[in-house]
């Protein structure tokens, strides 16, 4: 609590976050064909999973990048108890490439690299992420 007031876990992400260090240096090695570091490689997924989230606010579909983190985003009727009726699950690599233009959607989706399940649960409207 500072100053009376709580303060959140994670703070609001604006978009000096989504230039991160983490995100620029896990891009990088992938674009080198390198596996980024683990701490690097998680942080850039939390940091472009809240950019999503920030950018895409709802509750109506689940993006979860295992081991890393999931959000909730996309307008439309929320999801409040058991498995959500729309998911997208996709390792932390393709989330990367995803999120940053470097892999199509469609691509992704076909190539089985993106589970994606439910009438809501199509993010290509919503990627590559504008990083600015």
């Amino acid at each position: 609590m500072i100053g009376g007031a709580l303060t959140p876990y994670r703070p609001v992400v604006s978009s000096p976050c989504s230039k991160s260090a983490a995100v620029a240096t896990a891009v990088a090695a992938l674009d080198e064909g390198r596996t980024p570091e683990r701490s690097v490689l998680r942080e850039a997924v939390r940091v472009l999973l809240n950019v999503l989230a920030a950018r895409t606010p709802g509750r109506s579909v689940e993006v979860r990048v295992p081991p890393y983190g999931a959000v909730q985003c996309v307008p439309g009727p929320r999801h409040t108890r058991g498995t959500p009726a729309n998911t997208v699950e996709m390792d932390p690599e393709t989330w990367l490439r995803l999120a940053t233009g470097r892999l199509d959607w469609t691509r992704a989706v076909t190539e089985g690299r993106v589970r994606a399940s439910g009438a809501r649960a199509d993010l290509s409207a919503h990627l590559p992420l504008e990083l600015g």
